[in-house]
C-alpha cells in the first residue's frame, strides 16, 4: 500500500507542476485532463502525508518513553494516546480510497421510471419518485431534463425518461435502479385497504459516441405523429421519432420536443446507453456469477426497497436499512441511503480484498 501511495504523491507533484508550463496552460484539453487527474489523486495523497506526519510524531513520543524525565514520558502517553487511533482512521480511510473505482462514476445518466403492478396507483408513485429524483438532483446541483414521457389518464406517469447532467452522477444515483415498492391506502380506495404497487427504475450511464458506435445501417428511423399534450402543432406534424437499432432489435421513441431533430438526438442518447448497458452486462456476466455483494446485482426484477406510507417507514431491502423518514424521502432528502449503500459496497469490497490477500 505504502509504494502505491508514493507513486500516487510523485504523481502528484508532476502533475502539479505540468499545470504551470505554459503548452499546459494554453492548451485546454490538457489542462483539463491534468487538472482532473489532480483532483482524483488530491484527497489520497492529503490522507497520505497526514499519514506520515502522524507516523512520526509516534516515533518521536515512542522514543521519549526511554526518557528518566517522568514529566517527558507522561508527555510522550499523550501523544501516543492522541495520535494512535488517528493513525488506525487514517489507515482505514486510505484503504477505501484505494479501493477499485466504478469507470462510470463520472457519467451523467438516463433516468428510466415504468409503472409496474398497480395500474393507475403505480404510474401516480412513478410520477411522485420521479419528483423525488427532480428535488434529488436540485439538493447536488444537477441538470434534468427530460427525454420523454407517457402519462396516465390519472396524472400519474406510465413512463418518464429522463437525463440527469452534472457532477459524478452515476456515482450517487446508481444504486435506484430495481423496483422500488409502494404500500398505502389509494385515493380511489373506499375501504380503506392499504395496496401493494410497484414501480422499476433503471439508471444508466450516458454512452459518449466514442463509448458505443452505432452504424447509419444499422438503425431504422420512423417518425410519426405525436400523441398527448402539447398543443395542435405537436399532434399534426411528424415530429415524434422511433427508432430501431436492427442487430439487437432495441427500440426507443421520443416524442417530447416539437422538433424532429431534437427528438432523434434525445432517442440517440437513450440508445447509445442501452446499448453501453447491454455491453456492459455481457462483460461483467462472468464476473457477477462469482460476486457475492450483499448490495445486490443491480437486476432490474430485484425489489431494493419499499415505501410504506402508513407507518411513515422506508425500507432497503439490499443493506437491512429501516428509516422511519419517508415524508423527508420523498423530498429528495435521499443521501442518508446513498451514503449507507456507498459504505456497505466499500465494506464488502474490504471484506473480499481482505480474503484475497489471505
Amino acid at each position: 500500500m505504502i509504494d502505491r501511495l508514493e507513486q500516487m504523491e510523485q504523481r502528484y507533484e508532476e502533475l502539479s507542476a505540468q499545470l504551470s508550463l505554459p503548452e499546459v496552460v494554453n492548451d485546454r484539453e490538457k489542462y483539463h485532463q491534468a487538472g482532473k487527474a489532480l483532483r482524483d489523486l488530491e484527497t489520497p495523497v492529503m490522507k497520505f502525508r497526514e499519514l506520515k506526519q502522524v507516523r512520526q510524531g509516534l516515533a518521536e513520543a515512542r522514543a521519549m518513553l526511554a526518557e528518566s524525565d517522568p514529566e517527558l514520558r507522561t508527555m510522550a502517553e499523550e501523544e501516543i494516546a492522541a495520535l494512535a487511533p488517528r493513525e488506525t482512521a487514517l489507515e482505514e480511510e486510505i484503504k477505501v480510497l484505494l479501493l477499485p473505482t466504478d469507470p462510470n462514476d463520472e457519467k451523467n445518466v438516463i433516468l428510466e421510471i415504468r409503472a409496474g403492478t398497480g395500474g393507475d396507483e403505480a404510474s401516480l408513485f412513478a410520477a411522485e419518485v420521479f419528483r423525488m429524483y427532480q428535488r434529488f438532483a436540485e439538493q447536488h446541483r444537477w441538470k434534468i431534463e427530460v427525454l420523454s414521457m407517457s402519462e396516465s389518464g390519472v396524472g400519474g406517469y406510465k413512463e418518464v425518461i429522463a437525463i440527469i447532467e452534472g457532477e459524478r452522477v452515476y456515482s450517487q444515483m446508481k444504486w435506484e435502479s430495481g423496483v422500488h415498492r409502494v404500500q398505502r391506502v389509494p385515493a380511489t380506495e373506499t375501504q380503506g385497504r392499504v395496496h401493494t404497487s410497484a414501480i422499476t427504475v433503471a439508471v444508466l450511464p450516458e454512452a459518449e459516441e466514442v463509448d458505443v458506435k452505432i452504424e447509419a445501417k444499422d438503425i431504422r428511423i420512423d417518425t410519426f405523429c405525436s400523441s398527448g399534450p402539447g398543443g395542435q402543432s405537436v399532434n399534426t406534424t411528424y415530429s415524434a421519432v422511433r427508432i430501431t437499432h436492427l442487430p439487437t432489435n432495441t427500440v426507443v421513441s421520443c416524442q417530447d420536443e416539437k422538433s424532429q431533430i431534437k427528438n432523434r438526438d434525445k432517442g440517440m442518447r437513450v440508445l447509445r446507453s442501452r446499448l453501453y448497458e447491454q455491453e456492459m452486462d455481457r462483460q461483467n456476466a462472468e464476473l457477477a456469477k462469482e460476486r457475492k455483494s450483499q448490495v445486490g446485482t443491480g437486476d432490474r426484477s430485484e425489489k431494493v426497497r419499499t415505501y410504506n406510507f402508513p407507518q411513515n417507514r422506508l425500507t432497503d431491502h439490499r443493506i437491512g436499512l429501516t428509516l422511519h423518514q419517508l415524508d423527508l424521502v420523498m423530498e429528495g432528502r435521499l443521501q442518508p441511503i446513498v451514503d449507507a449503500l456507498i459504505s456497505h459496497y466499500q465494506a464488502e469490497q474490504l471484506k473480499a480484498d481482505s480474503s484475497q490477500a489471505a
